[in-house]
């Protein structure tokens, strides 16, 4: 009997119509290396189909099918969730992978694109440059799928000057729980499209945005400095004027920066929209260590490209097993200097249990805060800073997840009373409070959103929105 299609595939394989390559299931042969691909490989998750529709025709029937059969459904992009959450997250779920919707096109005369949602973030920077110069704000992993970045944040170098990458979509189509193939924007639909800028997991499918785009900045400045074998205590006094350095709210919204804690050092990254003079007009550089061709002049692609390569050296791409921690800080939740020191010292003394890990500091704010706190259903637009740690093992050990929580804990323990709150793009299974950490004051108006848009709960993860007891 096991041998027999349950009444879900033979749903979806109608949806499919013979089409090749259409769907799978876990009875397929290489299942999880062809079809799952699952990131986060410390997380376990069979999913009980995925399936790569072609038009949101196709995304509404498997919708349905899901529906019919009481199976949850999520949609999966690049696949960098790092709990897994576009294949589900919890095995059972349908996950809808995006790879084949791959259009592209430019308005040139209001310079609005429209972008499938299956594409991956190095593909939108060319296409965007190659149809007349044009840029938006979002991270530098290029392989990072656009359909979960611009949807639950996005944040980059840029984003101090231009905002998130939600920020720039102005138009979206979805396929809502319902099956209906649905256009959103801030006048059709708007309690809908609110909710799709920061939970869009919850709320639907999406399958192309309408975004709003800039002219590439014509120079940019990248800074780069390593503190190579070191104690981490050595590294404090860095920091400090590092952290002065992006909490100083005259902070130019052109300059983003990151601080890296690694083993053996840290790292020290830069990048300035502007020219050479504008940036040592604008004082930063009086707050970062003075080296040798310590900072390079790039174009807007090679800028792109740069970034990418530092952060590959801190988080492959390549699925692995891992852990990883993070918290979002305001401006009045900077830590003291006594704290930083105990921090860093502290960190000196743990038992790791790998070499492969990284302690990263990303400086936020700027443009992201000049929109409301509600304006969106993204809740952090008070942060100014996060801090992500990330723990590879093979396998991954228990004395790693226990340097990277007892890292955690140490950081709330030296930062003022009621430092909370996290962005979701840096998911976190091991939170029993997700939803009210990830959408804080915006997270009752998404249960409300949820119980007109979705009551059945059909887009489910482990920690998703769910709709408000009617």
């Amino acid at each position: 009997m096991g041998n027999y299609p349950s009444a879900l595939q033979q749903c979806i394989d109608t949806v499919g119509n013979g089409r090749s390559g259409f769907a799978a299931y876990p009875s397929n042969p290489f299942y999880q290396i062809s079809w799952t691909k699952p990131y986060n490989l410390d997380v376990r998750v069979t999913p009980a189909a995925v399936v790569r529709p072609q038009t949101a025709e196709d995304i509404s029937g498997i919708i349905q099918c899901a529906t019919v059969n009481n199976v949850k459904v999520q949609a999966k992009s690049g696949g960098h969730s790092y709990a897994n959450y576009g294949l589900g997250g919890d095995s059972g779920a349908v996950a809808i992978d995006l790879v084949n919707f791959q259009h592209f096109n430019m308005d040139k005369t209001t310079w609005q694109a429209t972008i499938g949602a299956g594409f991956r973030l190095g593909e939108v920077t060319k296409r965007l440059h190659g149809a007349g110069g044009r840029a938006i704000a979002h991270g530098v992993c290029p392989d990072v799928g656009i359909g979960g970045h611009a949807t639950i944040g996005g944040l980059g170098p840029m984003s101090r000057m231009w905002g998130s990458c939600l920020d720039h979509v102005i138009e979206v189509e979805v396929v809502t729980a319902d099956g209906k193939i649905q256009r959103a924007n801030d006048n059709k639909n708007s309690d809908l499209f609110w909710a799709l800028k920061g939970a869009a997991a919850s709320f639907g499918v999406i399958t192309e945005f309408v975004v709003r785009t800039h002219s590439e900045p014509a120079n940019v400045v990248q800074y780069s400095y390593s503190l190579n074998f070191g104690t981490q205590a050595e590294m404090a006094s860095y920091y400090s004027a590092w952290q002065d350095l992006i909490s100083n709210p005259g902070l130019d919204r052109r300059f983003g920066s990151l601080f890296i804690m690694m083993p053996l050092g840290a790292i020290i990254t830069g990048t300035f929209y502007g020219t050479d003079d504008e940036y040592h007009a604008s004082g930063i550089p009086a707050y970062l260590p003075k080296s040798d061709n310590q900072v390079v002049a790039n174009d807007w692609l090679g800028s792109i490209t740069h970034d990418g390569e530092n952060e590959a050296l801190y988080l492959s791409n390549l699925p692995n097993p891992f852990y990883s921690k993070s918290i979002g800080f305001k401006r009045e939740d900077m830590i003291s200097r006594e704290g930083i020191k105990k921090l860093f010292s502290w960190v000196d003394k743990q038992d790791k249990g790998t070499l492969l890990w990284a302690i990263i500091f990303d400086a936020a704010g700027g443009a992201i805060g000049d929109v409301a706190m509600n304006g969106t259903a993204f809740a952090h637009r008070d942060k100014i800073l996060f801090y992500q740690s990330y723990g590879i093992g093979f396998p991954l050990s228990d004395k790693t997840k226990k340097f990277l929580t007892g890292f955690h804990n140490q950081v709330l323990s030296v930062a003022p009373t009621g430092t909370f709150g996290t962005y979701a793009g840096y998911v976190d299974p091991a939170l029993t409070d997700g939803q009210e950490q990830y959408w804080g004051p915006n997270l009752a108006q998404l249960q409300n959103t949820k119980l007109r848009w979705d009551p059945l709960d059909i887009f489910h993860n482990p920690q998703s929105v769910r709709p408000i007891a009617s």
